[in-house]
């Protein structure tokens, strides 16, 4: 393996490293109070239940493709859509009431992590656009294929 696939190796790995072993672990572990913060959003059990195993099943199985280069931009794709989504739904700085009022306040400290989630969920897009953009095509002709991260470039 080349220096430069190494790189490329270590840095999926810390792209994902917060939601493997981490998020999903944490979710799995602590399955219960992983419901009832969903429960939150959605008011039904079996509901909850659902949106949170969807949850594992996309930090373990995206996550294995984005550092696997296996169909990785898709996975790219899914955790994108994944940080986004989990951004609007559980991270609502807007509805706290104290946004404006108390520097201290939830609001202000869910303002970092909607921020932190839609910044990741950007950096997951760079797997399928490439700095340069030049990754938007192959990915569009053939979103399920490897982009071969770890090939050997001279």
């Amino acid at each position: 393996m080349t220096t430069a696939a190494i790189v490329a190796l270590v840095v999926r790995y810390g792209l994902v490293l917060l939601f493997l072993p981490f998020s999903a672990l944490d979710k799995i572990f602590s399955f219960d109070h992983a419901v009832g913060q969903a429960q939150q959003i959605f008011q039904r059990r079996a509901l909850a239940v659902t949106v949170i195993l969807i949850g594992i099943a996309i930090e373990i199985f995206c996550t294995l493709g984005v550092v696997a280069g296996v169909a990785d931009r898709a996975s790219a794709l899914v955790i994108a859509g994944y940080c986004i989504i989990t951004a609007v739904l559980f991270k609502q700085f807007w509805a706290q009431g104290d946004f404006w009022s108390d520097p201290n306040g939830k609001g202000r400290t869910l303002l970092w992590d909607f921020l932190k989630n839609l910044s990741l969920g950007a950096g997951f897009l760079l797997i399928i656009v490439n700095t340069d953009g030049s990754g938007l095509k192959p990915f569009l002709d053939a979103p399920l294929a490897s982009s071969h991260p770890y090939r050997s470039i001279p």
